[in-house]
């Protein structure tokens, strides 16, 4: 089988590739070649690098048919982010492929009504990301069901892995949070610290994507959440992240419009577009459908790569 990943190089298709590699596929990853994965795992040298500038090629209409010619079975898009990228896609590869496979988001869902959220859960996002990558998924699952077109939306959660800064216990991706708390300094959180926040390893999300093509009867025209276990409230994340260190959280808290004005602006942002979804989803659908099991908790994804930024300098305890 030869699978064409988008977006090989990034968070997720540094742990895919390589399993699917293991499968006995014929791996293409194609990205513009601006980095290299975030682990450069032996079995990457099996897998054949094809660089293309996607937004070039889509405004030239031409990205569709540049990936049909890879002579995919499967493609797995790991980085489309509109409507019209994904239709162009598409419209390419209608009727020439097995399986589809698109990276979806968790902000499908917006607010919450009831948790942990499942699949079936009536869509409320709000936010261009959001609004965009459910519009995504309702095309897709409709082709899939209407005119038979193979497609699987997988939407992860705030992913995390060893290479980049996780989401951390203020909602934002500032470090110094880490630092702070490794110190024993006091952390004012927004509101009551009560709002969630839904971590997956990013080789969990791979493993998800394997199992989705692996299973290929039970993933097509629907679905499913990719996230660790359970969520984390941003006070109880605060607590164990301090508990590491050897300290006991100092925490206070303060309404959103007040702790806001003591951040960075960037930061403040960040923390809103997180607390005002606090997600808390359900995998219970794709551990029946797929086999789905993270092996990662979200403390124990984020302490992996807390590890790693210690050791790299970037937080200094």
């Amino acid at each position: 089988m030869r699978a064409v990943v988008i977006g090989g190089t990034g968070h997720i298709g540094t742990h895919l590739v390589p399993r699917l590699l293991a499968l006995g596929c014929d791996v293409v990853s194609v990205s513009r070649r601006q980095r290299e994965p975030y682990h450069g795992y032996g079995a990457w040298k099996a897998a054949e690098q094809v660089t293309i500038d996607r937004e070039a090629a889509e405004a030239a209409g031409e990205f569709g048919r540049e990936i049909l010619a890879l002579k995919p079975d499967v493609v797995i898009d790991l980085i489309c982010f509109t409507p019209e990228s994904n239709r162009q896609l598409v419209e390419a590869l209608r009727g020439r492929i097995q399986h589809f496979l698109h990276c979806g988001t968790i902000w499908v869902h917006g607010p919450a009504a009831e948790v942990p959220t499942r699949e079936s859960a009536a869509r409320r996002p709000f936010g261009e990301y959001g609004v965009a990558k459910e519009r995504i998924e309702r095309e897709l699952l409709a082709e899939a069901r209407l005119s038979g077109f193979p497609a699987t939306v997988l939407h992860p959660g705030h992913i995390v892995g060893v290479g980049w800064a996780p989401l951390n216990p203020a909602g934002h991706f500032n470090p110094e949070v880490f630092a702070s708390l490794a110190r024993g300094e006091p952390l004012q959180l927004p509101n009551f610290g009560l709002e969630t926040v839904h971590h997956v390893h990013a080789d969990d999300v791979a493993q998800g994507f394997e199992r989705a093509i692996t299973h290929w009867r039970a993933s097509v025209g629907e679905a499913f959440h990719l996230v660790s276990p359970a969520a984390l409230t941003l006070r109880g994340y605060a607590e164990a992240v301090s508990g590491w260190f050897g300290h006991q959280a100092d925490l206070s808290y303060a309404p959103y419009e007040t702790w806001s004005e003591a951040v960075p602006e960037e930061d403040a942002k960040a923390t809103w577009e997180h607390i005002s979804r606090s997600p808390s989803v359900s995998t219970e659908k794709a551990r029946q459908a797929l086999g789905y099991v993270p092996r990662y908790s979200s403390l124990e994804a984020v302490r992996e790569s807390l590890d790693a930024l210690i050791s790299s300098g970037v937080v200094k305890p």
